[in-house]
């Protein structure tokens, strides 16, 4: 009997595959280099993008695109985790200077990373003329600052404090890192047509004196008055071309041979 229990159990675990922390759907990262490599094949995830995760598995995590909604297995050597918005686990100074200096990161873009060697250590990336980098300590009471006159209880409070004013840094902070890749979206402009077939004449006159109180109707009165006496000169102009046509007509010469000529008086 006990040997079947073993045996069962042993079954159990052979077919329960190696997750840990399935379903972490609360958690974010963010891509620290395209991957693959654009030198191996065609990058699935580029760096900057923000992923969903759907579960771990040893070094290796499952996730889901928020841009893209692609579901696929990435190394966690190419991705740092984020929270708050802005505090980066396990992000080197040279991936967070590239991810900095994106184009879709504005002046005063920031974010704090934590030390990849030594836990609990972290430092304030700022952009601005290139990336600035400041070194946030951290004191005997778990207190924090970059400057030992100010200090804050917590990292929030000096994210807080330094997004009101510079106060010594070489800028305010504006908005954390990548937060504007939520709207992926080219923001482009829509095609502008041409057209180049319209003729007055084809105009209806009679739609430009209804509705005269300029009810139910965008068009305000100056320009329907605008377009109205322009309808009228073009009418006028119009009416006194065909008068000096039939004038003209009426005006013609017309000679009439002689019935009194002879051909034999020549």
């Amino acid at each position: 009997m006990g040997n079947l229990i073993k045996g069962a159990a042993k079954e159990a675990n052979e077919e329960e595959p190696d997750i840990t922390h399935k379903g972490l759907g609360g958690e974010v990262l963010v891509v620290t280099g395209d991957y693959p490599s654009p030198l191996v094949s065609k990058p699935i995830f580029r760096m900057g993008e923000k992923l969903t995760v759907l579960a771990q598995e040893a070094s290796w995590w499952r996730v889901r695109s928020v841009r893209t909604r692609t579901e696929n297995y990435i190394p966690n050597t190419h991705v740092a985790k984020v929270y708050h918005g802005w505090l980066f686990e396990g992000l080197e100074r040279q991936k967070a200077e590239a991810l900095l200096q994106m184009p879709c990161n504005v002046l005063g873009s920031f974010l704090v990373r934590e030390s990849t060697s030594d836990r609990g250590v972290y430092s304030l990336s700022v952009k601005h003329r290139g990336v600035q980098h400041y070194r946030i300590c951290r004191m005997d009471n778990s207190w924090y600052y970059i400057s030992p006159r100010l200090t804050f209880q917590c990292l929030e409070d000096m994210i807080s404090h330094y997004s009101d004013c510079a106060d010594g840094l070489c800028c305010t902070l504006s908005c954390p890192c990548l937060s504007g890749t939520s709207a992926e979206q080219p923001n482009t402009a829509p095609p502008v047509v041409m057209r180049r077939n319209f003729n007055w004449k084809d105009v209806d006159r009679r739609t430009f004196h209804e509705d005269a109180d300029g009810v139910g109707t965008a068009m305000s009165y100056g320009v329907r008055n605008s377009m109205a006496a322009y309808m009228s000169l073009s009418g006028a102009l119009e009416g006194g071309s065909q008068k000096r046509k039939n004038r003209n007509k009426k005006s013609k010469s017309v000679l009439v041979p002689s019935w009194d000529y002879d051909p034999d008086d020549v």
